[in-house]
């Protein structure tokens, strides 16, 4: 049969084992000596271990004392962690997240899902944009934190990761080798302008086959091998996969994948997720200030 400790009797106990004493322990918590007194009694007969001996005018630990003082600490250490994350006003409210919907996957979701078990009273608005409009609405103070992907950083960005963009297509698919090249891109697409430049330079002729705000019809295309695209390395679904790099199309070049917060009275809680964040991306915080590129 499962048996659960009195919390209130353990409190008591590393009370009065880190005191030294019943009065002082009764001092610290507001309570008569007698009551303290009876606490302890009782944890001890629901236990049938003695903790504590008078020694002197204190109290010293037996052997079972000593080890139980050990596991009261931890236990009372993480209910009032629990109880501080469910009650706290600190630790509730709504904050907005702002991510290029190309880079949600891998990390948003598990980042998402790690904010939601260590502060359940604060709700996040996940917002998928193009990283020009995620900065617009951060800085007109619509958005409390955004992700970005660009070839630089403005003031106040910290890189949380550099990568190759890649071309990628249908898996085992052959459009990357049509010429012109078919592209599929979402308008405004930051990768676009790059991968465009990249066939011009090479001399490779391009032309334009899908275009689209959804990011799930450039995806349908490019997985029904109607044309290919460009994205960032390591973040390309399942449904795509990286073309060979057999030099019959022109490398890319890297992008950053930065981390910007607004000023306000939402900060110290968006640092919370940002933290999240930068162990996603296995980074320590990197400031700048030059311009984007």
């Amino acid at each position: 049969m499962q048996r659960n400790l009195d919390m209130t009797a353990l409190r008591a106990f590393v009370t009065v084992a880190e005191t030294g004493g019943v009065t002082r322990a009764a001092s610290q918590l507001h309570l008569t000596q007698s009551a303290v007194s009876m606490q302890i009694k009782r944890f001890e007969e629901a236990i049938g271990q003695p903790l504590l001996e008078r020694a002197g005018r204190g109290v010293a630990l037996t052997a079972q004392g000593e080890q139980m003082l050990g596991y009261g600490r931890r236990i009372l250490a993480l209910n009032d962690e629990v109880w501080s994350r469910m009650t706290d006003k600190d630790f509730e409210g709504e904050l907005t997240f702002g991510v290029p919907s190309d880079i949600v996957y891998p990390h948003i979701p598990k980042i998402l899902q790690r904010f939601a078990a260590e502060y359940p009273r604060v709700k996040v608005h996940l917002i998928s944009s193009l990283t020009s409009h995620l900065k617009r609405q951060l800085a007109a103070g619509k958005l409390d934190l955004i992700l970005t992907t660009e070839t630089g950083m403005d003031h106040g960005g910290e890189k949380l990761h550099a990568a190759r963009v890649i071309w990628v297509g249908a898996p085992g698919g052959n459009a990357w080798k049509a010429r012109p090249v078919r592209l599929a891109f979402n308008y405004g697409c930051i990768f676009r302008t790059s991968a465009q430049q990249a066939l011009d330079a090479a001399g490779i002729r391009w032309e334009i086959a899908v275009e689209s705000n959804s990011f799930r019809t450039v995806e349908a295309s490019v997985s029904a091998d109607l044309a290919i695209h460009a994205a960032l390395e390591g973040t390309v679904d399942n449904h795509l996969e990286a073309i060979p790099d057999t030099g019959d199309l022109p490398p890319l070049p890297i992008f950053n994948i930065n981390l910007y917060i607004a000023h306000g009275p939402q900060q110290a809680m968006a640092e919370r997720l940002a933290d999240m964040a930068r162990q996603a991306y296995g980074r320590q915080p990197q400031t700048d200030t030059t311009e984007q590129v």
